[in-house]
């Protein structure tokens, strides 16, 4: 799929979850963008851009001070082009869809244990290792619009033994609506794992922020 056909609903739809799975404020439109002021420790705003406009160079252009941070569906030179060269692009990251249907369980190694809690539309798997650790862990958060996978993460001591694939696999199970487009924006590394899974890569997700100092 080309950056021009990624819907902005569809874009806005992730945004609204992930702001529920955070616990942010909901997204609102502004000049062809979504931001959400998180006045969080990291971050004071953010923007999303479905693809490149006048409103993201504005942007780009007003905003002077750290911990604001400029998002694009896009590749990081269409990004790093709108902006002023105080600007710092970061890693890349890749905004997917799951094109496959839901896994089967997979047994988790010996010892380890899948724990699930639900809060509201925010679910959270954890995989407890054999002495107590947190193992592995990630988040879903549905709307009636989509259903978003979020903070997926293992522990460096616990890696390679599946368990990103389980907490993945755990979540889509316990999704309440089968039907709803499932979304995440995915690290170069992740993308990986979840290609395995079978998701698909809708637009590179390029971000970028003013450094500190």
């Amino acid at each position: 799929m080309t950056l021009s056909n990624v819907d902005p609903k569809l874009v806005f739809a992730w945004q609204a979850a992930h702001s529920i799975a955070r616990g942010s404020p909901p997204p609102v439109l502004d000049r062809g963008g979504f931001r959400v002021d998180t006045h969080s420790e990291k971050e004071v705003k953010r923007w999303v851009f479905p693809q490149p406009c006048a409103g993201l160079r504005a942007i780009a252009q007003d905003i002077t001070a750290p911990r604001h941070y400029l998002k694009l569906c896009g590749s990081d030179e269409e990004l790093r082009s709108a902006l002023p060269v105080r600007w710092e692009v970061q890693p890349a990251n890749y905004f997917m869809i799951a094109a496959a249907a839901t896994l089967e369980t997979r047994p988790l190694p010996v010892g380890y244990r899948m724990e699930l809690q639900q809060a509201g539309p925010v679910t959270r798997a954890c995989v407890i290792a054999p002495d107590g650790d947190l193992a592995a862990s990630g988040y879903t958060a549905e709307t009636a619009d989509v259903c978003i996978y979020d903070r997926i993460e293992t522990a460096q001591d616990h890696r390679r033994k599946g368990l990103g694939v389980a907490v993945m696999i755990a979540l889509g199970a316990a999704r309440r609506t089968l039907a709803s487009p499932q979304l995440l924006v995915a690290t170069e590394d992740g993308r990986n794992l979840y290609a395995n899974l079978g998701w698909a890569v809708l637009a590179p997700f390029a971000a970028a922020t003013i450094p500190e100092g």
